[in-house]
C-alpha cells in the first residue's frame, strides 16, 4: 500500500481512498480503521520512495524496498510490519502471515487521542509476534569492553548531585562544629605591610629580561664573540633566580608572599632561558645556511632573524614560555567574555579561600607529624585531609589554567590556547606529566628533552633529567618562602620516575585499562599532597617553635 504524507491522500470519513499495492481499487477509511491502526514512526527506514507512492503497479525493485521496511533497521522496538490491504499476505521473519490475523495495535508513540486523530499519517501497521525480537550479538552497557563507548552523562549528573549534597552536609556540620573561622585579615594583614621588599623585589624582575636584550643586540652585530654571549647570559639567568632567593631569605615575610615571588621569578628565568637559547639556535642555523650545511625553512627558524624589544616585551608577558619573534593571534578581545572570565576567577578564588581556612587549617592543625605519630592516626588524618586538598588543587588548575592564562590570552589576542589537555584521562604518569601543564612541557622538551638527545643521551636519562629540574624548582617554591629545606617538594617529583616505569608497565600488560588513570589519582592526589603538606606543615611549626 503506497502512502503520501499529504493530508489529501488519507480521508477520514471515506472521501479519499487509500491506494493499495496491486493498485486495482481503492478502499475508504473509516473511523473503525482507524481503531486498528498504528501510527508510523518518523524514522528513515519507514519511508517509502514517491517513485513507489506514485506508481500503479509493483515492481521486483519495489518488492525489494517494501521489504527493506518489514525487516528492523538497528532498533528492536521499531516497527517492522509491513503496509498491506487487509487480505494480503506478508512474508515476516521468513513466514507469511495474513493481515486479517492482527486484530489490536498498539500506539508506539504513546500519543493521546488527539494527536491520533490528528494526525494525518495514521496508517495500518502491526507489530506482529512472528517478528524477532533478537537479531544480533549485543553487549550490556557495562561490560568491560563496551563501557568506555557509552555516554555516561547521567551517571556524571548523579555524582555532581551526589557531591552537592555530601559536601553541603559536610559544610553545615562544620560551620555547627568550628563556626566562621575566616578572619578579616585573610586577604589583607598588617604582616603584609612588611612584605614590601619582596614587592620591590618583583618589580625589579624585568631588568633581567633588558640586559639578556642588550646582549642579544650585541651578538647580532657582532659586537662580542659567542662565548662572551654564553658567559653573560648564564650571569643573567642565575642572578634572576637566586636575586628572590636571597630577597626571600633575609625578609620574614608571610609564605604566600614569598611563594608568589618565587613563582614569578622561575617564570622569569624559564623565559630568559628560551629567550636564549633560541636566539643561539637562530645564530647557529644562520651561520650553517651561510656556508650552505643547512637549508632555511619556515618550520625550524624564524626568518629574518631579528632582535626587537617589541617581541620580547610581548613574550614576557604572554600565556607561554617558549620565545619565539611571531606568536598565531586572534582577531580582538571579547569584552564581555573577559568580564565573565573575571567573575568566574573571583568566585572560585574565594572558593579555595574558604576551603583552606573552614577545613584544611583545622585539620591540619588538629594533626600530628605523619612520620613521627601513630600510623593509623596519620593515615586517617591523611586520607580526611585528601578531599578538601583534591577540591584546592581542582580549583587552583581551573583558576590559573583556564581562566586566568585564557583571559590574559585574550587581551594579548593570543591565539595558541591549549594550556592543558585531558589530563584528567591520562592512562600513565607520564601522560599526565606531558598533558596537565602544556606550557611547561613544551619548554622541557623544546629545551630540555630534544637537547639532551641531539647530544647523545639515551632516552631513559633525558626523561630523568627532565625531572630533576622540575624537581628543583618545585623545591623552591615551596622551600624558599618556608625558610627550611626538608628536600619534601623535591623526593615527591623525584617519585614519579618510578611511578612513570610501573605505570606504563600496567599500561603495556593490562591494554585499554585506566589501572595507570587510578594509580595517578591515588597517589598523586588522594596521597601524596596530603602527606605533604603535613610534613611542611609540622616542619614550619616547629622551626616556628624553636625559633620563637
Amino acid at each position: 500500500m503506497a502512502i503520501s504524507d499529504s493530508p489529501e491522500n488519507i480521508g477520514i470519513t471515506g472521501v479519499t481512498g487509500v491506494t493499495g499495492i496491486t493498485g486495482t481499487s481503492t478502499s475508504p477509511l473509516t473511523d473503525s480503521d482507524l481503531t486498528h491502526t498504528l501510527r508510523r514512526r518518523p524514522a528513515a527506514a519507514t519511508t517509502v520512495p514517491r517513485d513507489v507512492a506514485d506508481s500503479g503497479s509493483r515492481t521486483d525493485e519495489d518488492d525489494s524496498t517494501l521489504n527493506d521496511l518489514v525487516r528492523d533497521s538497528g532498533s528492536d522496538d521499531s516497527v517492522t510490519a509491513k503496509i498491506c490491504e487487509p487480505g494480503d499476505n506478508v512474508r515476516i521473519g521468513g513466514s507469511e502471515a495474513s493481515t486479517d490475523s492482527v486484530n489490536a495495535v498498539q500506539d508506539n508513540k504513546g500519543l493521546g487521542e488527539n494527536d491520533r486523530g490528528g494526525d494525518p499519517s495514521a496508517v495500518k501497521f502491526a507489530y506482529r509476534p512472528s517478528v524477532p525480537a533478537h537479531r544480533r550479538v549485543k553487549e550490556s552497557p557495562l561490560s568491560s569492553d563496551a563501557i568506555f563507548r557509552q555516554s555516561h552523562a547521567g551517571l556524571f549528573n548523579l555524582c555532581i548531585v551526589v557531591l552537592v549534597a555530601v559536601n553541603s552536609r559536610l559544610i553545615i556540620e562544620n560551620l555547627m562544629k568550628y563556626g566562621w573561622l575566616i578572619k578579616t585579615g585573610f586577604w589583607f594583614s598588617s604582616r603584609s605591610l612588611r612584605d614590601w621588599p619582596l614587592l620591590m623585589c618583583c618589580l625589579t624582575l624585568p631588568i633581567f629580561p633588558l640586559a639578556a636584550f642588550v646582549v642579544e643586540k650585541l651578538a647580532l652585530q657582532k659586537s662580542i664573540s659567542e662565548p662572551a654571549v654564553v658567559s653573560l647570559h648564564m650571569i643573567i639567568t642565575t642572578t634572576s633566580i637566586l636575586y628572590p632567593v636571597l630577597v626571600i631569605l633575609r625578609c620574614d615575610s608571610a609564605v604566600l608572599s614569598g611563594v608568589t615571588l618565587m613563582l614569578f621569578a622561575c617564570i622569569v628565568w624559564l623565559k630568559l632561558v628560551s629567550y636564549v637559547h633560541t636566539n643561539y639556535d637562530m645564530r647557529a642555523l644562520g651561520k650553517s645556511t651561510e656556508k650552505g650545511d643547512a637549508v632555511p625553512s619556515s618550520s625550524n627558524m624564524d626568518i629574518p632573524h631579528n632582535i626587537s624589544l617589541k617581541s620580547l616585551a610581548y613574550f614576557m608577558v604572554a600565556p607561554t614560555l617558549c620565545y619565539q619573534t611571531s606568536y598565531p593571534r586572534t582577531a580582538g578581545v571579547r569584552k564581555g567574555w573577559v568580564f565573565r572570565q573575571l567573575v568566574k576567577l573571583i568566585i572560585f578564588t574565594g572558593l579555595m579561600g574558604f576551603i583552606v581556612e573552614q577545613y584544611i587549617n583545622p585539620i591540619v592543625k588538629n594533626s600530628q607529624h605523619p612520620l613521627k605519630g601513630n600510623l593509623l592516626y596519620a593515615i586517617e588524618r591523611v586520607l580526611k585531609l585528601s578531599v578538601p586538598n583534591l577540591y584546592v588543587w581542582l580549583c587552583m588548575f581551573y583558576c590559573f589554567f583556564h581562566l586566568w592564562l585564557n583571559i590574559l590570552a585574550e587581551l594579548l589576542c593570543f591565539g595558541d590556547r591549549e594550556f592543558y589537555k585531558d589530563w584528567w584521562n591520562a592512562k600513565t604518569v607520564e601522560e599526565y606529566w606531558r598533558m596537565w601543564n602544556m606550557p611547561v612541557h613544551k619548554w622541557m622538551v623544546r629545551h630540555i628533552y630534544f637537547p639532551c638527545l641531539r647530544h647523545g643521551v639515551p632516552k631513559g636519562v633525558a626523561i630523568v633529567i627532565a625531572f630533576l629540574v622540575s624537581a628543583v624548582f618545585h623545591e623552591l617554591c615551596i622551600a624558599v618562602p618556608c625558610h627550611m629545606f626538608k628536600l619534601w617538594a623535591f623526593i615527591g617529583i623525584m617519585l614519579q620516575v618510578p611511578l612513570v616505569l610501573i605505570t606504563n608497565y600496567l599500561q603495556d600488560k593490562f591494554r585499554n585499562s585506566m589501572v595507570g588513570n587510578m594509580i595517578f589519582w591515588f597517589i598523586f592526589c588522594i596521597l601524596g599532597q596530603p602527606m605533604c603538606l603535613l610534613l611542611y606543615y609540622h616542619d614550619l611549626m616547629n622551626r616556628k617553635g624553636k625559633a620563637e
